[in-house]
């Protein structure tokens, strides 16, 4: 078998990225190893800059049949007031706040456009088990599926499977490691009562707690010391659950019977000092494996893909595509990435490191001052949060 561009991973970069390069003509085939897109690792924030994208698609209107929540506000509680420190209905956007979806909503809107397309192809349960190479150049994957085990070569192969890329580790690429000082623990609790999402988490000393709204019950992302998960597993289930109830205490802590419940998440912050070989391209996770922090990591990913997409579909469709081609696309998106991953190592510092160690986090006074008296200036983590540097667009060719 033989494609265009091979692109590994059916994640929001993957998926993005397959579908503008099918629409600039350009014969793409994603591999997903999963058989659906079904699983609760994935985030569920769907911010401005990619709601746009969506709508340069034309696919804004059939998103908008997804029951979704609105993020337009994070407020942080100051006495007996709340004050608003991240205002999105500020941003120059047509959809101004942070949708929150299930991601696999979002991935099959995307597959369900792709295969509309006839240059785009998606191989469900089929799993990359090593790469292809002429010399040095990579010109493809093997991979095994439901037909037992292939070759597909390719122009190009995109990594866009994550932070344990299987990609990335075959073709010799080590990405540069930051400390993370927490890991997440994953787990579903029923839900009693309406909640609110908010990017700002939940705190007691030496924990903290996300809660994510979905249809039925809350998707918990529950923060714990980097390390500390055999420790927890060792207290026992009944002392878990009381922890959980001291920061939640409307919850149904009974739902949880089983530490088989809990999933574990080694969280990593890591970036590659170079994204590409010749033939190959790492985009997303697979590239800079972002943290929590701030919920920016889908986004992050999805302007990967859209950049990629513009800078790359006339060398792909023209069949002239060089390593200096792959070069652009890190020069274009490094630096959005570097201050992005610079701002979640400062949340790390001054904010998670300090309550998972014990302490009790507070803005300073003088910083809220400022906020409470100049309000525009919401508008400043709205834009990294919701837009981020260097907000991509999709090609003209491939709009709807």
């Amino acid at each position: 078998m033989s494609t265009t561009c091979a692109i590994v991973g059916g994640g929001p970069a993957g998926m993005m990225l397959g579908l503008i390069l099918a629409r600039c003509g350009v014969d793409v085939t994603v591999i997903e190893k999963h058989a659906d897109f079904l699983r609760d690792f994935r985030g569920d924030t769907v911010h401005p800059s990619t709601l746009r994208l969506l709508d340069e698609l034309g696919l804004f209107p059939k998103f908008s049949e997804i029951p979704y929540g609105k993020v337009e506000t994070v407020e942080f509680p100051v006495g007996n007031r709340t004050m608003t420190v991240v205002d999105f209905r500020r941003l120059k956007q047509p959809h101004p706040f942070v949708a929150m979806v299930p991601q696999w909503d979002f991935l099959d809107l995307l597959a369900a456009a792709g295969n509309d397309d006839p240059h785009f192809n998606l191989k469900m349960r089929t799993e990359v088990t090593g790469l292809l190479r002429e010399g040095d150049r990579i010109t493809g994957v093997r991979y095994t599926g439901p037909d037992g085990d292939g070759e597909l070569t390719a122009d190009l192969t995109v990594a866009c499977d994550g932070r344990w890329s299987v990609v990335r580790q075959q073709a010799g690429l080590v990405p540069r490691e930051f400390a993370v000082p927490f890991d997440v623990l994953w787990f579903r609790l029923p839900r009693v009562e309406d909640g609110q999402y908010s990017l700002i988490p939940r705190t007691m000393p030496g924990r903290a707690l996300i809660m994510i709204p979905r249809i039925d019950y809350y998707q918990i992302a529950y923060l714990i010391p980097k390390g500390s998960d055999p420790a927890i597993r060792a207290r026992g289930l009944d002392a878990f659950k009381a922890e959980v109830a001291q920061i939640i205490p409307e919850s149904d802590t009974s739902a949880l019977t089983s530490f088989d419940d809990v999933k574990f998440l080694d969280v990593k912050l890591n970036r590659l000092p170079r994204w590409y070989r010749d033939g190959l391209l790492c985009i997303g996770d697979a590239a800079h494996a972002m943290s929590p922090a701030g919920g920016v990591g889908i986004n992050v990913a999805v302007q990967d893909a859209a950049a990629t997409a513009r800078l790359l579909h006339r060398p792909l469709r023209e069949h002239r595509l060089t390593t200096k081609d792959l070069a652009t696309v890190q020069r274009q998106r490094i630096v959005p990435t570097a201050v992005t991953q610079g701002f979640q190592r400062f949340l790390h510092k001054q904010l998670l490191a300090p309550v998972l160690a014990g302490g009790d986090v507070a803005p300073p006074t003088a910083v809220l001052d400022i906020v409470d008296r100049f309000p525009q200036l919401s508008e400043i983590p709205a834009f990294f949060v919701g837009t981020g540097l260097r907000a991509e667009h999709i090609p003209a060719i491939a709009r709807r």
